[in-house]
């Protein structure tokens, strides 16, 4: 019976899925969600949409594309004020637990990072880790945004997350 279910289920989201128009299904693909949550171990959970961020303090970023070699200005929000906004810990007060804690990064495509607490905080370290908004003066394009996390201290681009959906702090047992 678990298995008619499954597969009924299967089928009606296929069907739901093939009765957007074409375009609708190639945005919903290539484009991540307008806005982000940030939940966990906070004190403050949060969602946060483009505007919203941009609202926000903007910092930005001079990097080259690991890939292309081309230089590349990503314009956005730290994510270390983003997490001290939900109420995690910063500075001084990452201390004893605080220090094992992490930050997972999800895209809407399901590709997920980790980052230490502690390595986003510049207390510790200058990370310069940003989720941004913009890349050479322009809102992220297709299959980028549109929202980005750089990580442009990483040697290879592997936490550099395209289509952020969320970010969640979880504190290690």
């Amino acid at each position: 019976m678990r298995g008619i279910k499954f597969g009924m289920t299967v089928l009606l989201l296929a069907i739901g899925w093939s009765a957007l128009p074409a375009s609708a299904q190639k945005q919903v693909a290539t484009t991540g969600p307008s806005e982000i949550t940030i939940s966990g171990a906070v004190t403050t959970p949060l969602t946060i949409s483009v505007a919203d961020l941009k609202k926000m303090p903007q910092t930005t970023l001079h990097v080259t594309d690991a890939h292309s070699h081309q230089a590349q200005l990503y314009e956005g929000v730290p994510l270390a004020l983003l997490l001290q906004k939900a109420g995690v810990p910063h500075g001084e007060e990452i201390r004893g637990p605080w220090v094992a804690a992490y930050v997972i990064v999800e895209a809407a495509d399901g590709y997920r990072v980790i980052f230490s607490i502690a390595e986003l905080d510049s207390a510790f370290l200058d990370s310069d880790v940003l989720l941004a908004d913009a890349m050479d003066g322009a809102p992220m394009g297709a299959g980028q945004g549109p929202l980005k996390l750089v990580a442009p201290h990483d040697k290879r681009p592997a936490r550099w997350v395209r289509m952020v959906k969320s970010i969640t702090v979880v504190r290690a047992p």
